[in-house]
């Protein structure tokens, strides 16, 4: 079984895959509490399920781009999980996952654009469903399009973004078909960071001479 999570947004959200069809589906939206949502997440669809954590031959996580610490909660749990299950465990641009819904849908050439807080959306071109720029982190003035934009980056800046569809977060379940079908690019479980993460330890002290 596959199981997929990602919380690259305010949203955790959880699919657990048997190799043909995605089998339970787990969703919640509470900013900041990451961490207490994703492993009640994990239980809640292999419960519904009726699987095992040892049930698990694979884990798919988003990468993002997304918020330093939320992210970081994906991340962390998708490597200790692989590692203690001794399973492979795959990222995924998080853009994309949003990208492979909107083409499900019909769409073929947009914009994916989420937010990255500090008023600015991370941002990809995607054209035939491929991602052919990006993701970059911009202001939305800067880019402004009349264009299709996918993604809750445009409907936090409809001025800049007046053409908008959803889907507007990723989903695991998503996630899980784009992981099985290779629909993009599978990457290392590595967090996709574009700017420096808004808390840094601090520097070394200067030697006083």
């Amino acid at each position: 079984m596959l199981l997929a999570f990602d919380t690259a947004t305010p949203q955790v959200t959880v699919a657990l895959h048997d190799g043909d069809r995605v089998v339970a589906e787990y969703a919640a939206t509470e900013p900041m509490r990451h961490g207490e949502m994703l492993a009640p997440g994990i239980a809640e669809v292999l419960a519904r399920a009726g699987a095992i954590s040892q049930d698990v031959t694979a884990i798919a996580v988003g990468v993002g781009p997304g918020p330093f610490t939320g992210l970081r909660v994906g991340l962390v749990t998708a490597r200790t999980m692989a590692f203690a299950l001794e399973v492979p465990v795959y990222g995924v641009c998080s853009l994309d996952v949003v990208a492979a819904e909107a083409v499900d849908a019909g769409l073929g050439d947009f914009l994916v654009a989420t937010d990255a807080r500090r008023k600015e959306v991370y941002l990809a071109e995607y054209a035939d469903g491929a991602r052919i720029t990006g993701p970059d982190v911009v202001r939305p003035a800067d880019v402004a399009t009349d264009r299709l934009v996918v993604g809750q980056g445009a409907v936090l800046y409809p001025e800049a973004f007046p053409n908008s569809s959803g889907p507007w977060s990723p989903r695991a379940a998503v996630l899980c078909d784009v992981v099985v079908r290779e629909r993009y690019e599978l990457l290392d479980p590595d967090p996709l960071y574009l700017r420096r993460p808004d808390t840094m330890a601090p520097h070394q002290p200067k030697k006083v001479s």
